[in-house]
């Protein structure tokens, strides 16, 4: 695999070079000493990511295009601050799946979180991607909120995009077309300890996708993580184009509307419904502690019939 790093080092050197030039000047060495030392600094992050490419293995079979780790992201919708709690308890439902299933995971950002490796389910193996692959979609919650001091039920959703980690050979990504920006991790005013440039802010010029990554400490790390999610969100761009292609468009995140769900959680009732295979399972507090795995298999053999039709969102239900 080709280093996709090399072309900015290469362009670093040249401008260290000529930096140091500048530094041979006496009447200029105190200038531009502080810049030299920043564009040393940014070579050696570049180098270090060079070399720790392979650190997380991807388990895409290039044969078959099987995918395997998969990057989840979860918005609140609408529900105010209720969807932001309904955000937080279902990452950690599927970090508690994970937890259970021995699937490795890494947070990337507060509302997102990658899974690596597979598991083994009714003697079926499934990578991580394949067990979440249909999570994508609108969540809604009808429960009483904690904050609610009447007891009234409240409809709140959350969003949730799953995306495969995609082969750097899979998605051609010119450097020309990338945006770079480096930054401090820390607030407004640079009032931070942090004085190394480790977030990064990286935009695909010809889409406009705008991909922040500051979670790590080290640029190297959140440059590497933000080309996986850039790769991740131009694979997802292609796959719709081809799904309206073939007349089969969809739109897997919605704008997290109440209307735009794929699945319902009733509290009163102990209930989830998934809206598209019309399914229930009554054991929601089990599901939201992780216990999803029944649950995505028999979406997972439903949705992948190839007689299976969708069912239609019927807005009225559990209103």
């Amino acid at each position: 695999m080709s280093n996709p790093y090399q072309p900015l080092i290469d362009q670093l050197t040249a401008k260290i070079q000529e930096t140091e030039l500048l530094a041979a000047d006496p009447e200029m060495a105190s200038l531009v000493q502080e810049e030299l030392s920043q564009l040393q600094e940014q070579r050696a992050q570049l180098e270090a990511a060079a070399a720790q490419m392979t650190a997380h293995e991807e388990v895409s079979d290039t044969e078959t295009g099987k995918k395997g780790n998969c990057t989840v992201e979860i918005r609140g919708g609408a529900g105010g601050d209720e969807a932001k709690i309904w955000a937080n308890d279902l990452l950690r439902m599927y970090i508690r799946f994970a937890e259970m299933n021995k699937l490795k995971m890494e947070m990337v950002d507060d509302t997102i979180v990658k899974f690596f490796g597979k598991a083994e389910l009714n003697g079926e193996i499934l990578t991580a991607y394949e067990f979440l692959q249909f999570e994508s979609g609108v969540h809604r919650v009808q429960r009483v909120p904690a904050t609610e001091a009447q007891g009234r039920i409240h409809t709140s959703t959350a969003s949730v995009a799953v995306l495969p980690e995609i082969p750097a050979a899979a998605i051609q990504i010119r450097e020309e077309d990338l945006e770079w920006a480096f930054m401090r991790a820390g607030g407004a005013g640079g009032q931070n300890v942090n004085k190394v440039n480790s977030a990064v802010r990286l935009v695909h010029i010809p889409t406009g996708i705008v991909v922040n990554a500051r979670q790590e400490k080290k640029q190297d790390q959140n440059r590497k993580i933000a080309l996986e999610l850039l790769r991740a969100q131009l694979w997802e761009i292609e796959e719709e184009k081809k799904a309206k292609a073939e007349g089969e468009a969809r739109s897997l995140i919605g704008r997290a509307q109440r209307a735009e769900k794929i699945r319902t959680y009733n509290y009163p009732q102990n209930r989830v419904t998934d809206h598209r295979t019309k399914q229930s399972w009554f054991s929601l507090e089990t599901i939201m502690e992780g216990n999803i795995s029944d649950m995505l298999l028999e979406l997972r053999t439903a949705l992948l019939n190839p007689d299976f039709v969708p069912g239609q969102t019927d807005d009225d239900t559990d209103e």
